[in-house]
């Protein structure tokens, strides 16, 4: 009988009456995205939030927004955890009484972008060209150009923002970030 070291297990609560044992080596990194159709009326985002709270869901990114259905909102969200996890946030999610529909979808059938606003500390027109420069070869654009900062929108991938950010951060310091969360669809009329 061989003995695992505390911090190779964890116990995850299954659809059983008891508890599995899954050692980290089993566990699988959910790459997921989880959609929500509820009803678009005050409170659902806080009484939502307050189950991943209560649950200790860790999500990386939420956002919510209206439908063609003005009585509906779409919530988009990317959870953090294994595979495991995230079959339990849907689980939770079909319970609540707001939630209309729920599904996930992979990240490769789907179309995902996040937008995000970079402002730069720009104080002289050769870092502004810069990064004027690089906007213009990655479709973002300047929404605001000051005497000394210029900030610019970008709609991408959260990893193509990132890279951006890095690259365009060495022609001009980057004084604020704002990132709206990734939003999702599947792609196609399935």
């Amino acid at each position: 009988m061989s003995v695992q070291p505390a911090s190779a297990t964890a116990h995850i609560p299954s659809n059983t009456s008891g508890e599995e044992l899954i050692t980290n080596e089993t566990r699988k990194e959910a790459t997921q995205i989880v959609y929500a159709i509820v009803e678009n009326q005050r409170g659902v985002l806080h009484r939502i939030s307050g189950m991943f709270r209560a649950k200790g869901f860790n999500i990386t990114s939420i956002s919510i927004g209206g439908t063609l259905a003005p009585d509906m909102a779409r919530m988009t969200l990317t959870p953090k955890g294994d595979e495991q996890s995230l079959k339990l946030l849907v689980k939770q999610l079909e319970k609540m009484i707001d939630v209309i529909e729920v599904g996930v979808i992979s990240q490769s059938e789907s179309i995902a972008r996040e937008l995000a606003l970079v402002k730069f500390e720009t104080h002289d027109y050769k870092s502004r060209n810069a990064i004027l420069d690089i906007s213009n070869q990655l479709g973002a654009k300047a929404v605001d150009i000051a005497k000394d900062s210029l900030v610019v929108e970008y709609s991408a991938t959260p990893e193509e923002i990132d890279a951006f950010i890095t690259r365009t951060s060495k022609s001009g310091v980057v004084s604020e970030i704002v990132r709206t969360g990734l939003t999702a669809l599947k792609r196609g009329l399935q």
